[in-house]
This record gives structure tokens, sequence and C-alpha cells, in this order.
């Protein structure tokens, strides 16, 4: 799973805290949702987060295939 956020961040000019600010969340626990780190998420977050945003789900959030080791 990759989290798409600074990209639909960068294309609406909008920064991490000021998203923090709107969702009503931590800049810390967005970071760790924009790096790949995040293991849950809430979906009240999530919805706020595509709410602010303007997006789907499908847009912040995307699917990458298993690398095998």
């Amino acid at each position: 799973m990759h989290c798409r956020l600074d990209d639909l961040l960068a294309e609406r000019g909008m920064t991490l805290t000021r998203l923090a600010e709107l969702v009503g969340v931590t800049v810390v626990n967005l970071s760790v949702l924009k790096n790949d780190r995040a293991k849950a998420i809430r979906f009240s977050t999530l919805t706020a987060i595509c709410d602010v945003l303007g997006c789907e789900v499908g847009d912040l959030l995307v699917v990458t295939p298993a690398v095998d080791p």
C-alpha cells in the first residue's frame, strides 16, 4: 500500500500542517501516514482527509504489488 498524500497536497498547494488543522489530527500522525509507516487508520480520519482534499480513498491510498523476497 502506498499513500499519495504528498502528491495530493502538492496538487492543492496545501501543507501537512494545514491539513492536520483541518482534519483535527496531529502533524506527526499525518507524517506517519504520508511516509507509508502507518499500520492502521481510523475510517473517520480517512474520511476527513478525503473530504478536506476533495478526493476519493483510492486517490489517497494505492495498492502496490508485493515484492518477492
